[in-house]
């Protein structure tokens, strides 16, 4: 008995990475906030499922910078009244008490125009992932094996959209929240089922076809397959879907 109360006591003295677990980010993430992701390669798609996302390959990016949430609905509504933008999906100030859920229901010029207005852009798919994955090739944000309480899908049980941040245990390696789940997003990327089989390895900027936009991470509506972090969705963004919203991005260097 006295070696396994020892066994506890030192397992609880090791850091976590020797205990195989990953340590926590330190979370500073407030909406409008960014995280820094620091220029490298790291593992993109992966060779089962979908043939979409296959072949896993390695990607490298300059530094860049990702908003730490979904873009909110009261960040939208700040946009809309001193630029007198008109969203077409999106036509009313919200109730207060969903102020802090992501704005959805916009199109992708929506999302285009409010993160350049930002001095931001649209992230890249190629961006997207890796603030999702990290650079171990995760299957969710928080590692590879799925868990319901840290992301809100079908599978979870609200049946809605929840405020940005509600699950601050399912964030990305780099502390980056909402990456599965609760609103689908916007990347700047067209999609090209086939992309994968010919993009460069590095910096791709998607295809060069004007069809439909990608979407990335899953909604509330979602199955936990839509929210695996190389999963890849697209929608001809003609309506709006009250599933979908999106986040910004910026290089380090500059605006695009």
């Amino acid at each position: 008995m006295k070696y396994s109360i020892l066994v506890v006591l030192l397992l609880l003295l090791l850091p976590p990475v020797a205990c195989g677990l990953r340590p926590r980010p330190v979370l500073t993430c407030t909406p409008g906030s960014t995280v820094d992701i620091p220029a490298g390669w790291f593992l993109m798609g992966e060779d089962e499922g979908q043939p979409s996302h296959q072949p896993q390959r390695r990607v490298y990016l300059d530094a860049y910078a990702m908003d730490c949430t979904e873009v909110t609905n009261a960040d939208f509504a700040a946009f809309v009244a001193e630029t007198g933008y008109e969203a077409i999906g999106w036509e009313r100030q919200p109730a207060e008490e969903a102020s802090e859920e992501p704005v959805t229901g916009v199109l992708w010029r929506d999302a285009d125009t409010h993160c350049r207005w930002m001095g931001k852009r649209l992230p890249t798919e190629a961006e997207w992932e890796r603030a999702a994955r990290g650079t171990e090739g995760h299957r969710y944000p928080w590692g590879s094996a799925w868990d319901s309480d840290l992301a809100n899908t079908v599978e979870s049980g609200p049946g809605h959209v929840l405020p940005v941040g509600s699950y601050p245990d399912g964030a990305s390696p780099d502390g980056v929240l909402d990456m599965a789940g609760n609103a689908a997003e916007w990347v700047a990327d067209t999609f090209d089922a086939a992309y994968y089989s010919y993009a460069p390895d590095r910096n791709p900027p998607g295809p060069d076809v004007e069809t439909d936009h990608v979407l990335r991470g899953g909604s509330w509506a979602s199955p936990r397959e839509q929210a695996q972090t190389f999963f890849r969705d697209s929608s001809h963004s003609t309506r709006p879907n009250w599933r979908v919203g999106f986040r910004c991005a910026r290089s380090m260097e500059g605006v695009d």
